[in-house]
């Protein structure tokens, strides 16, 4: 379609939104405000519509859309959204409000209804929006930002894909624990940082790892990761005051049966010691005390703390590879992996003379078959 037909199409027959134009990387593109409602209708999702090689790249992971669809419909006055990203193979004008000075990037782009879009960066998120509309119709006049591409034939969609997965960075996961406000776990482990003793300055706050220089001896997450298996809660579950204050109890005793912890806290041994020589300073050792808390709690709940105080006799050291090796470690380095906290909660739990799950029978049982 010329440049003219284009202008010549009557607005029914265009899109038009508000938009602000920029220039990168030698080109024009345009960032405008999409009412929810028509996100659906002019991204739609049909393969057949998508060049063969771009189809991979577009698959939907279908079971995160139920997830994010369900945040928007609960929290239909805290929601936020980032920008869409996406391409347009047609004839788009821009028409600004001035012709030069500040006000000539201001304006409104008329996109025809015949264009192609392609989205790079927000699938997920636009099939998510249908779904809330389905269920909260009223959120259709609400906006989202839109960062408009042009491109021609779509050449440039597959590079665009790569370049934005590519240079994207996620926060960490004790980054996002700390920021989220709406999350009650996420609440309480921030209190739990606050309140119990050993937490208490030896929290790394921003990281999931800590480096080997690092004061800090426990993640936010992996406090988060432990409380989650001791309460035996799934994401965004309610916490109760009952349940906070009996976190709070719990790794305050915990902290009491760990001679280590309290050395750290009080600067007689580095964390970074403790690290190199001890399980216990490992995220696998809180995740484990977690699934073994629960267990206890719920074994003797009038007697646990009693019962607790078994736990200052395990040998923890890194060095005693004929306990650790194969369970908390392998090769002799940490391992997070499902199994290795299983194995490490099995030694806990024989431990304190508590019964191992069916799992971890399961898991004890195939590790025998391999010799460890």
């Amino acid at each position: 379609m010329s440049e003219k037909a284009v202008r010549d199409l009557p607005e029914s027959f265009s899109y038009v939104f508000a938009a602000l134009r920029g220039v990168q990387a030698g080109g024009e593109y345009y960032v405008a405000m999409c009412p929810l409602k028509l996100i659906p209708k002019i991204f739609l999702f049909d393969e057949d519509e998508i060049p063969p090689d771009l189809r991979a790249q577009r698959a939907l992971n279908r079971a995160r859309i139920p997830e994010i669809a369900q945040y928007i419909v609960e929290n239909p006055k805290e929601y936020v959204f980032s920008s869409i990203t996406a391409s347009i193979d047609g004839q788009v004008r821009f028409e600004p409000l001035a012709e030069s000075g500040p006000r000539s990037n201001l304006g409104q782009i008329v996109i025809p209804m015949t264009a192609k879009f392609i989205i790079n960066d927000g699938q997920h998120r636009r099939a998510a929006i249908e779904e809330a509309l389905k269920e909260r119709p009223e959120l259709g006049d609400e906006t989202i930002s839109v960062v408009f591409f042009l491109d021609s034939g779509l050449a440039r969609s597959q590079q665009m894909f790569a370049d934005l997965n590519t240079h994207a960075i996620r926060p960490t996961k004790s980054l996002g624990i700390l920021y989220d406000l709406r999350d009650p776990q996420s609440q309480l482990a921030r209190k739990l940082i606050s309140t119990v003793p050993v937490f208490k300055g030896l929290t790394e706050t921003e990281k999931t790892t800590i480096s080997n220089r690092s004061i800090k001896l426990f993640t936010l997450s992996g406090i988060y990761q432990g409380t989650r298996a001791l309460l035996n809660k799934p994401k965004q579950a309610r916490v109760s005051p009952q349940e906070e204050a009996l976190a709070i109890d719990f790794w305050t005793e915990v902290g009491r049966n760990v001679p280590e912890w309290t050395m750290a806290k009080e600067r007689k041994v580095s964390a970074a010691e403790l690290r190199r020589d001890f399980i216990h300073a490992h995220g696998i050792a809180l995740h484990a005390l977690g699934i073994v808390g629960a267990a206890l709690l719920a074994a003797e709940p009038k007697r646990w703390k009693d019962r607790l105080r078994a736990l200052a006799k395990v040998d923890w050291s890194r060095s005693n590879t004929k306990l650790w090796e194969g369970r908390a470690m392998i090769g002799g380095r940490v391992s997070k992996a499902h199994n290795n906290v299983i194995l490490t909660a099995a030694v806990l739990k024989r431990a304190l003379d508590l019964p191992l799950s069916p799992e971890e029978q399961r898991v004890e049982t195939h590790l025998g078959k391999r010799g460890g």
